[in-house]
Parts: structure tokens; C-alpha cells; sequence
């Protein structure tokens, strides 16, 4: 199973500054927040063991946030290369839908999109939201837009 670190670093590596498509932190953790709500909602398992947990700006997956806090508001840098083959195909094409559809949205419309979804609506500030919220909301959300 791939660390929340290792699925940041997916994203990351999809980003293209020189096109104007960059990601900051906070679209990152929406980014992660995204994926691991999908993959919970078609596979039944967690994408990532990371918790995710509700902070005044939507989730955060904590250990992401630390590494990369250091860009501040600005687009985090790759610092490495992402090896894609320790991501098996379904799970890249999970990955991949997911910054399709999410990752066109500025950082502060992903943030609005999840203060109005009830897994972090629902859970209390600096609590951990649990797969079966995640699961249990996305798994409507992902039949109803037929990503099935």
C-alpha cells in the first residue's frame, strides 16, 4: 500500500508549471482527500493508511501538510521522481480520474467543495474522518456520476 507521501508525489508529478497548472499544499491535501474517497468507494480499501483529518480548511492529510508546509501558499516543487510502477494499473487510473475531474478546480474551489460534503462537515475539528465516512458518501457521489 502506497503512502499518502507516495500519492502526493503521483499528483505532483501530473502538474505542469510551465502550462500554468501548478498545485499548492492545500489543493494537494483536497487532491488526497479525493483519491483516497474514490478508491474507499470502488475498491473497498483504503489507497493510503494516512489518516485524514478535518482542519478549518477542509482535510488534511497531516503528515503531507508537514512535509510540503514549507511552500507556504505558493506550488509545492517535486523533489523527486515519482517511480509509477509501484502504483498498479487500477490504482493509477484511479489517480488519474481523480486529478481529471478534481484537479482542473483552484485549490480554494476544492476547498468550498468539501466544507459541503459531510465527511468533513460532519466530524469535528482535528478529528480523524473515517473510511466509512469517506466510503459511504463517495460510493453515492461516484455512482451518481457514473465513474463506476
Amino acid at each position: 500500500m502506497p503512502s499518502a507521501v507516495d500519492v502526493a508525489r503521483y499528483f505532483l508529478a501530473q502538474s505542469d508549471d510551465d502550462a500554468g497548472d501548478v498545485i499548492s499544499n492545500l489543493k494537494l491535501q483536497k487532491l488526497l482527500y479525493y483519491a483516497q474517497g474514490v478508491t474507499l468507494a470502488l475498491t473497498g480499501k483504503p489507497l493510503f493508511s494516512d489518516p485524514i483529518e478535518a482542519w478549518q480548511h477542509g482535510p488534511v492529510v497531516p503528515s503531507v501538510y508537514r512535509l510540503y508546509k514549507v511552500a507556504g501558499s505558493g506550488p509545492v516543487k517535486l523533489d523527486e521522481d515519482v517511480e509509477f510502477e509501484e502504483f498498479d494499473e487500477n490504482t493509477r487510473d484511479i489517480l488519474n480520474d481523480v486529478y481529471q475531474v478534481y484537479g482542473q478546480f483552484s485549490a480554494w474551489k476544492l476547498r468550498n467543495m468539501t466544507h459541503d460534503e459531510p465527511p468533513w462537515a460532519n466530524t469535528s475539528p482535528g478529528e480523524v474522518i473515517t473510511h466509512h465516512q469517506l466510503s459511504e458518501f463517495f460510493e453515492t457521489r461516484v455512482i451518481r456520476d457514473g465513474q463506476e
